[in-house]
């Protein structure tokens, strides 16, 4: 890779390492950034998905950098895309293949992402013996089963609902992307009383006033339809939904949903990041000047690598759930506290967090 190119984002930080794959008889390709080392062996999801490219894993990988260290995990921070559709026919051989160019990236730990799941990293666990959110018959914690990242975005908003004085009992909450994540939320989210009135998929989106049967969607995304087709809802474009008016957004898809072009659109009180980076840092910025209250992401969906983390060291569900929650309401708590009464905005606030304890921990690194 140029060099230049990778000078753009370089920092003190990282990146470790950029890896780019491609196998012409197969027709893998792929991209693996291992960001930083300093904490441990680096953890992060392998996702699967055509349009991703360098800067975009970087910055993925940066994100895992920040909320491995916010939570206190003994890992570093890493990402990788396979670079094709997921819902490709041979997608098992490409995952198995993935993991032989992989295997002499020994620090890299890969897990689910979008895209990937549990069978996926059984795949990569079989060619080389090491990866995170493995199937409960193989022992591990399955993230999208448990909920993990959902539940870690409901322990956020209980937190923000104190201190915003925002109940959670009726308040209105749009959830953009109804996947793995999304439906989780949405699962904690209800049970606490809230009331889901819109949400979307790739082909999509609904609303519903009244709230949206959470349970019933579920059942039917289970056909592969799309939430359109539910009849659960009013029917409504992407941007439509991204216009609606609520009191807790969530985005839990595509990176950078909301930049400074379109942030104007998002009217709501609470903002918690479900996605990795789905808003960019000068977006929401501005949306902290316009009065919304954003948990960023490495804080808000760091359930799913609390409980990657925690089945790696052999732990159980039980801890695991105990971890996120401790450890989500602490940081939610210090963020808030950073950005509401000490000004800071909320992303600045959130890597000043992290950097603090990755600072100490490199400075005990040999330098080369």
């Amino acid at each position: 890779m140029n060099a230049h190119y990778v000078d753009s984002f370089a920092d003190d930080l990282g990146p470790e390492k950029i890896v780019h794959i491609y196998e012409p008889k197969s027709g893998l390709k792929a991209i693996v950034v291992i960001d930083n080392l300093s904490l441990g062996p680096a953890v992060g999801g392998c996702r699967m998905a055509s349009d991703v490219d360098t800067r975009e894993v970087f910055r993925l990988a940066r994100a895992m950098t920040l909320k491995n260290s916010l939570n206190d995990l003994p890992h570093g921070g890493a990402k990788s895309a396979i670079l094709e559709d997921p819902n490709v026919p041979n997608k098992e051989a490409l995952v198995r293949e993935f993991a032989q160019t992989i295997k002499q990236l020994s620090d890299y730990i890969p897990g689910p992402d979008m895209g990937t799941d549990e069978t996926c990293m059984a795949y990569i666990h079989d060619e080389i013996g090491r990866a995170v959110g493995l199937p409960r018959v193989l022992g591990g914690l399955p993230l999208d089963e448990l909920g993990a990242t959902g539940y870690g975005l409901a322990v956020a908003a209980d937190v923000a609902s104190e201190v915003l004085q925002l109940p959670l009992k009726n308040a209105r909450v749009i959830i953009q992307g109804f996947g793995n994540v999304g439906k989780a939320a949405a699962r904690f989210l209800t049970e606490r009383g809230a009331t889901i009135i819109a949400t979307c998929d790739t082909g999509g989106a609904i609303h519903d006033p009244d709230g949206i049967d959470i349970p019933a969607l579920t059942e039917f995304k289970k056909t592969g339809s799309s939430v359109k087709d539910s009849g659960l809802g009013k029917p409504l474009t992407h941007e439509e939904m991204l216009k609606m008016e609520s009191d807790i957004f969530i985005p839990s898809a595509r990176p950078d949903i909301f930049t400074v072009d379109n942030q104007h659109w998002l009217k709501t009180k609470l903002v918690l990041e479900g996605a990795n980076i789905p808003i960019t840092h000068e977006a929401a910025e501005i949306m902290r000047d316009r009065g919304i209250v954003i948990v960023p992401d490495v804080i808000a969906n760091g359930g799913g690598v609390i409980c990657a983390a925690t089945e790696y060291q052999g732990m159980s569900e039980k801890q695991a759930f105990e971890r996120i929650e401790a450890t989500i309401s602490r940081n939610t708590a210090e963020v808030l506290e950073r950005s509401i009464k000490q000004g800071q905005y909320p992303h600045a606030a959130a890597i000043l967090m992290a950097r603090e304890r990755l600072k100490e921990a490199m400075a005990f690194r040999a330098h080369m």
